[in-house]
């Protein structure tokens, strides 16, 4: 590791950031800590407004590093407990802190400040070990200055030094985060814990920009010199580096007395996101901002809110977790990782798509429409500053927001549904209407790269002016016009309108510089009737991790036997009639005969086909074993999907449900819930005839069989959904938007660059 490689996470970002930092370290002690805070909430808001694209998650963090061996017994992520204690305050609530972990079954690290405002007495550093707990070193005293120059540091590093072999510590962390890792190697230590995946509200924002631990070696040394049988008892600056452990989950300093949060709400749900990476989720909690029993005061906050944290660990990933000591950890990785790895640290090269702009082009709604919502964050998390033109959903909705980054202009059109003249009408006015918007902001900026999703397909002519001006256009076809029109409106393949959208369709991908689709069915599709296939690639609907964190399936009874308490099949999604819930009610009445206590949830916007399916349901036995729960967001489907037995994807046989790759087949999957869906070409390009439960497409008999299959047969059903899962691993959507920036890069004409290697952190 190289000292240019380290610049940009051990450098203040510019000169003005690290005079204000040093302005501030030198005002600090005479502003009491109340006052302080109070400083530090007014740019937070705005910073976490204007950082919402990599806080508190960035997703290229979780990019597993090179040679990546897992950890050990199989578990699948890491959780790592650190604690910071700063006064006298914090000292006295050690043993209550410790003793909290120690009933929940979990030992962490306690960092000590050796020359601060109070003495660590003996006898709890003895308490602490015996107990199983381990003691580090937090800074010298607590005061900023340690990195203030090269000498002083070099100075200073013999006293704390000697404050680690006094308390038998082998781990270091700054004080405010403050860092050079590569004047770090004058510590006797094994790791240091003084970084962060991605924090922009630190003194120093830079990122390490990984949910991994690195190997952080010495310039001066010569990779591979020194074996791994040799380093027992040789000191940092000896063997050449040592283990750096970036947090990964929040501070809770920054999260309940900054930006004031009142749950843990971002904890849990960025530790579920680390677990569905294999990464580790690293903590530090100051006992000095906790409160026991008291209510908290106004720069405290309860200890039920840490407790919630290691509480969620423990109910939602049983088993599936290691809780290491950091020093543990650190040995771990230098024994059986590679020695020499490279880190994955932040370069000095900028953003890949730095100081470019994009526009996207949308009959749809943004953020509610999940593929351009996800494409268009992708660009933002790689540099790009991305316009969004769209639909305003409601007169609620503010015709322009920043939205993650992206920023959103919404004109005043409605989706709404209709005859063949209604469509075109509609199409036509929001296609005139971006074509002007684009030509007037194309003359004003420069756009690198025009985004335009189908339908219609027209739509990509709006983005003419750009492309003369020198734009790259990327057609995404979600959908196959003229199957879908056949399908929605009963229209002969030869018939005029038909024909017409297939010459539309040629057109559009022959203007487009690149095309993206959805699935290789509708690849074959467009190849065929009107572009090369080279110039087409697949972009698949999936789930987005964050939201759809993975779980694993459980092991049922083996023995077939029915179910004893109510059977719950869950549908969610669009409500109209090629989808089938019809065919679902159907199958439900015939599961019933068998299973008597067996229920069907509805999740999705209300239509007149939904209405037309409760009128026939009020006419049967059906009404009290039929739920309707209206529209959810996803975080909502998601717990809708653990309380479910099964999802379905109850498709009529038609030429689009044949071509279709539902985005719900991912999204069951990666809850561990098993699958019914339709024997179609769409589906049966990605998964094999034991992956997923199938029906006959339109068949409602066929798939009352199979819920009877899946309801009575534990061991088939387990066996099933985890050989689905591994098509869902291998097209999750960090996979997907890999290739899907890949993409955006040729059509850049750009070589392709390593993702890893340039991960910028705004400040």
């Amino acid at each position: 590791m190289t000292g240019d490689s380290l610049d940009l996470l051990n450098k203040p970002s510019d000169f003005r950031t690290m005079l204000t930092n040093r302005l501030y370290y030198l005002v600090k002690p005479w502003i009491p800590r109340s006052v302080r805070m109070s400083i530090r909430r007014i740019p937070a808001k705005r910073k976490r407004k204007d950082c919402a694209a990599i806080w508190p998650i960035n997703e290229r963090a979780s990019q597993q590093p090179n040679n990546w061996k897992g950890w050990p017994e199989r578990k699948e992520f890491a959780i790592v407990l650190t604690h910071d204690v700063e006064g006298p305050g914090g000292l006295e609530k050690c043993r209550d802190l410790a003793e909290l972990e120690m009933k929940l079954g979990f030992r962490s690290s306690f960092n000590f400040i050796p020359e601060g405002n109070y003495e660590v007495p003996q006898e709890l550093i003895h308490w602490l070990i015996e107990n199983g707990f381990e003691v580090g070193v937090h800074d010298l005293k607590h005061d900023g200055k340690l990195f203030h120059s090269r000498a002083s540091f070099g100075r200073l590093a013999p006293r704390i030094n000697g404050h680690l072999r006094e308390w038998s510590a082998s781990g270091f962390r700054s004080a405010f985060m403050l860092r050079n890792l590569e004047w770090v190697h004058d510590l006797d230590i094994d790791y240091d814990a003084s970084t962060f995946d991605t924090d922009p509200f630190e003194p120093q924002p830079e990122g390490a920009g990984t949910i991994f631990p690195f190997w952080v070696s010495s310039s001066a040394t010569v990779a591979g010199r020194i074996r791994n049988d040799r380093l027992e008892g040789v000191t940092a600056r000896q063997r050449g580096g040592y283990v750096e452990l970036p947090y990964t989950l929040p501070q809770d300093s920054t999260l309940f007395l900054v930006l004031g949060e009142k749950t843990p709400a971002i904890w849990l749900n960025k530790l579920d996101w680390i677990a569905s990476r294999g990464g580790m989720a690293l903590v530090n909690v100051h006992p000095d901002y906790i409160t026991f029993g008291d209510r908290p005061g106004r720069h405290q906050y309860s200890s039920a809110l840490y407790s919630d944290l290691l509480q969620h660990v423990v109910r939602n990933h049983p088993s599936r977790f290691w809780n290491p000591l950091a020093k543990d950890l650190a040995k771990w990785y230098k024994s059986t990782q590679r020695l020499f790895q490279s880190p994955v640290v932040p370069s000095k090269s900028p953003a890949r798509f730095s100081g470019m702009r994009a526009l996207v082009l949308l009959y749809s709604t943004y953020p509610a429409d999940p593929r351009p919502r996800r494409a268009a964050e992708a660009l933002v998390q790689n540099g790009m500053e991305v316009e969004v033109i769209c639909l305003k959903k409601a007169e609620s909705e503010p015709s322009e927001e920043l939205v993650n980054g992206v920023r959103v202009k919404r004109l005043p059109f409605q989706h709404q549904r209709g005859g063949k003249l209604g469509y075109l009408k509609q199409y036509a006015s929001f296609l005139a209407a971006t074509f002007v918007l684009s030509t007037w902001r194309a003359l004003r900026r420069r756009y690198a790269l025009i985004h335009v999703h189908n339908m219609p397909d027209a739509l990509v002519f709006s983005a003419a002016a750009p492309k003369l001006l020198g734009a790259k256009v990327l057609l995404d076809l979600h959908d196959p016009m003229p199957e879908l029109m056949r399908t929605i409106f009963g229209m002969d393949e030869l018939s005029l309108p038909v024909r017409l959208l297939k010459r539309v369709e040629k057109w559009s991908l022959r203007f487009a510089d690149s095309v993206v689709t959805v699935n290789r069915a509708c690849k074959t599709i467009f190849s065929k009737r009107s572009c090369p296939s080279e110039k087409i690639t697949v972009i698949m609907n999936s789930p987005d991790e964050s939201i759809f964190c993975a779980k694993r399936p459980v092991v049922e009874d083996p023995a077939p036997q029915l179910p004893t308490k109510p059977f719950v099949i869950m549908y969610h999604g669009s409500i109209v009639e090629r989808h089938g819930l019809d065919l679902a009610v159907k199958a439900l009445s015939q599961l019933r005969k068998f299973i008597p206590e067996a229920e069907l949830r509805i999740y999705g916007t209300p239509t007149v086909f939904l209405h037309r399916i409760l009128d026939t349901i009020r006419r049967s036995d059906l009404e009290q074993a039929v739920r309707y729960f209206g529209p959810k967001n996803l975080n909502e489907i998601v717990a809708a999907i653990g309380e479910c037995d099964v999802g379905i994807v109850p498709n009529r046989k038609s030429i689009f449900t044949e071509l279709n790759t539902p985005t719900r087949i991912f999204e069951y999957l990666s809850q561990a819930k098993p699958v019914i869906a339709p024997r179609a070409q769409g589906i049966l390009d990605y998964f094999a005839p034991d992956e997923l439960f199938y029906f006959t497409l339109g068949d409602a008999d066929d798939l009352a069989a199979q819920l009877l299959k899946v309801a009575s047969d534990k061991a088939l059903t387990t066996a099933t959904i985890a050989k689905g899962q591994s098509v869902y691993w291998d097209h999750m959507w960090s996979n997907e938007r890999n290739r899907f920036i890949d993409l955006v890069g040729n059509a850049l004409g750009e070589e392709r660059i390593p993702q890893l290697q340039s991960i910028p952190e705004p400040v």
